[in-house]
């Protein structure tokens, strides 16, 4: 049986920074999401607050209001947000003592380890409960060393990339992999990011969690279990971050060490500087940059998918159509039309 979950995004969820509740939201999740917690749109279906599409799931002012209305009461209580550096925000601490002191299994992917905090570590112990922080670090002696067998690997790879971080590049990569999937193409997606293990995803590792000399190594070895394991048409690549954010630049390692030729390129029309970067005016370059970099890095941009919040539904048709004739290219608007036109431009490529 499915284990139940509770999702703490204390006043970040309709917000950008609330991705992981929303990728359990939107699922398919690891855990049974019984509801979400913050005060800020507590009464609402969380599917009606993330994107106007109910799915039964409501959300509560605290823990203990959930407590008292979710029977049986839930197992585990995931933090829900991912912040800028892997910063545990304040609000979320008292709901992570409740849920602690009832028993419950805590499941955090922030770089705050909860396993450090000494009264979360207690309560946890008093009342039957645990501690599972999926951004722990692993040790270099449990980590692979790129060795460049990947390359050799003629399953085709195809990396979701973006222009900023917080930009819908899981969420594109997991519509896709549905729809080559019920189109008759066997696609498989490597995670490289919490929210990905808590949907449930079987490959993949946590970047940002690795030590650098081993991430090109922890993504050979993804792949090549996946590929082993169930021999698929298709290996899509869950981006990171984005190859000039200044804060966090990633991304040439899926095409460098992964072995992607082929690139979906998630863009935000409506955002101008790096998320969490404006007040240092970190502009986000132009598109057509991005799309010559990765073509010197050794891949070719197949279509561009569009992150429209910010842009009313005009002016984000607007924004695709002004685009596909700037650049030559298939641009969809993966939440709003779904992915069905990406299945057939990877078709014509592979």
């Amino acid at each position: 049986m499915q284990e139940t979950a509770l999702a703490l995004a204390n006043g970040h969820f309709q917000t950008v920074f609330a991705k992981t509740s929303h990728g359990m939201v939107r699922g398919p999740s690891r855990f049974r999401l019984r509801g979400v917690i913050d005060p800020a749109c507590a009464g609402q279906d969380a599917g009606t607050a993330l994107d106007g599409r109910p799915r039964g799931i409501p959300i509560y002012p605290s823990i203990p209001d959930a407590l008292a209305q979710v029977h049986p009461a839930p197992t585990h209580c995931v933090v829900g947000v991912a912040t800028g550096g892997g910063v545990l925000p304040a609000d979320l601490y008292a709901d992570l003592k409740a849920a602690a002191g009832a028993g419950m299994t805590l499941v955090n992917g922030l770089h705050h380890l909860l396993s450090t905090d000494p009264e979360l570590v207690r309560l946890t112990q008093e009342n039957g409960g645990a501690i599972l922080d999926i951004r722990k670090p692993k040790p270099a002696s449990a980590l692979r060393f790129w060795s460049g067998e990947v390359l050799r690997l003629q399953t085709p790879r195809v990396a979701v990339l973006g222009m900023d971080c917080a930009i819908g590049k899981r969420t594109t990569a997991m519509l896709l992999r549905e729809a080559c999937r019920a189109h008759g193409l066997r696609a498989e997606m490597i995670y490289t990011g919490q929210t990905g293990w808590l949907q449930g995803l079987q490959h993949g590792f946590i970047f940002d969690a690795t030590l650098n000399d081993f991430v090109s190594g922890e993504l050979e070895r993804a792949i090549l279990d996946c590929r082993r394991e169930t021999d698929p048409d298709l290996i899509l690549l869950e981006g990171q971050s984005a190859l000039r954010n200044p804060s966090g630049p990633a991304g040439a390692e899926f095409i460098l060490s992964g072995g992607a030729r082929g690139v979906i390129l998630q863009h935000a029309p409506g955002r101008m500087y790096f998320e969490d970067l404006e007040a240092l005016g970190c502009t986000i370059p132009p598109i057509e940059e991005e799309i010559e970099l990765i073509r010197l890095l050794g891949a070719r941009v197949w279509a561009v998918t569009l992150h429209t919040r910010g842009l009313t539904p005009e002016a984000a048709r607007e924004a695709r159509g002004a685009l596909a004739d700037r650049l030559h290219l298939p641009v969809v608007l993966p939440l709003e039309d779904g992915v069905d036109a990406l299945v057939k431009v990877i078709q014509q490529h592979l």
